[in-house]
């Protein structure tokens, strides 16, 4: 009955109008599928995204090459073996594929097949799919990392940092967690409105108004947390993205403007915003391979949350070279930048085992699909990113934990920040 007797795919569109794939796994009785999604500002070291680039019908966007490699390789690979045996089905795809960063199948195509495995495997068990994790029981909810305000590569106003998103801190529930988030949401709305500034939203959800300035998209943000009643800092803290990878240039950033300044000047004025705004937690502060810049940031702050996404792109070794170099305190964890369900559960106990935060991700070009919720709550991952309360494809995360935490009832309990 767990025998896997066909893998095929197809192209699928994702929430930027992008193709992508999605894998449908087959046995005699069960069947399950799984859309891989795709980022925007992305690191370096990832693994590969294959697409058709010659072919201009999809402006050299489209996955087919990527699909006929899953209908063809891949299935007749996998054909007869386990769909319990995650790590043997995804380590015979990296076999099959033979590179570094998974350049010959694309980690792509690699990656649907190995999310609709885990999800075939819980069907065929009877159970929810966040129980086929790490976790069996005593189940821990993740705060929300919620975006509010886009800038950077996911929208295309003047802002530098990317994301200013803000996480419920003093909520007890993620019901209650999404609600406060809720309230501030709307209030940031009414705010830009009366400000004449556009509540169009960006790639994630969080709205895209016309300003330029990171103070400015900060103070209407501490305005907004306190016209819903409550206190920047202690109910709700602000949280960023730099991305600093698109703000780099000569060993200079220009993060709080559009002046490029040294690493100890950027640093002074991230001291500053952090003082100012009670700023919790900054995602990429330093460019990916500047891990001198990262160390000294890491020794010039405390109390904060420094998240590395572009600098570990969720692959063990980077992490290991991180926690040698003292670069961050906590990680993001982007399925697609490894490629594999089984290497990201690595990567998340090994970060959790040395101390490290785990925070689970989406992708700027996401889709309906809700695994990651799951996989935040079946890793007991701290906290999950997965853009604003606006767009389907984001909200669909929210709404799976608000499932969960409904059939763990009261045994649902929030995670440490």
């Amino acid at each position: 009955m767990s025998k896997i007797i066909k893998v095929k795919a197809r192209q699928i569109y994702d929430s930027r109008g992008n193709p992508t794939i999605e894998a449908e796994i087959y046995t005699i009785k069960f069947s399950a599928s799984a859309i891989c999604p795709s980022g925007a500002s992305t690191g370096t070291y990832e693994a590969y995204e294959k697409r058709d680039k010659k072919n201009k019908k999809y402006l050299g966007k489209s996955v087919f090459n990527a699909v006929n490699l899953v209908n063809s390789k891949i299935s007749k690979k996998l054909k007869g073996y386990s769909v319990h045996d995650q790590e043997r089905i995804d380590t015979i795809m990296i076999n099959l594929d033979g590179t570094r960063q998974k350049t010959k199948l694309g980690a792509n195509a690699i990656l649907a097949v190995s999310m609709a495995t885990k999800k075939l495997s819980a069907k065929i068990k009877k159970i929810p799919l966040y129980k086929n994790f790490l976790v069996k029981k005593n189940f821990l909810m993740p705060y929300p990392l919620m975006n509010i305000i886009n800038g950077g590569a996911h929208a295309n106003n003047g802002l530098r940092i990317q994301e200013f998103m803000i996480r419920p801190d003093k909520a007890k529930s993620f019901s209650e967690a999404t609600r406060m988030c809720y309230l501030i949401i709307k209030n940031l709305s009414k705010l830009l409105k009366n400000k004449g500034l556009s509540i169009s939203v960006g790639d994630e959800g969080g709205f895209a108004p016309m300003i330029s300035n990171n103070n400015q998209a900060l103070d209407h943000i501490v305005s907004a947390i306190r016209r819903s009643g409550f206190k920047n800092g202690k109910d709700v803290s602000i949280c960023l993205d730099v991305a600093a990878n698109e703000l780099k240039k000569n060993k200079k950033y220009s993060i709080h403007s559009k002046k490029y300044i040294s690493v100890e000047k950027t640093i002074l004025e991230y001291k500053k915003m952090i003082k100012k705004y009670k700023i919790a937690s900054i995602e990429d502060p330093f460019a990916e391979n500047d891990w001198q810049s990262w160390n000294k940031f890491m020794k010039s702050v405390k109390n904060i949350q420094i998240i590395g996404d572009d600098l570990y792109v969720t692959n063990l070794e980077r992490l290991k070279k991180g926690f040698l170099n003292i670069s961050s305190n906590a990680i993001l964890i982007k399925l697609n930048q490894i490629g594999t369900v089984s290497e990201t559960i690595d990567v998340i106990k090994f970060a959790q085992a040395i101390g490290y935060k785990t925070i689970i991700s989406h992708r700027s070009g996401d889709s309906e699909d809700t695994f990651i919720a799951d996989l935040a709550v079946g890793t007991n991952s701290n906290q999950i990113k997965t853009g604003s309360l606006a767009r389907s494809e984001r909200v669909a995360k929210y709404n799976q934990l608000l499932r969960i935490e409904e059939e763990l009832g009261k045994s649902a309990r929030m995670n440490k920040i």
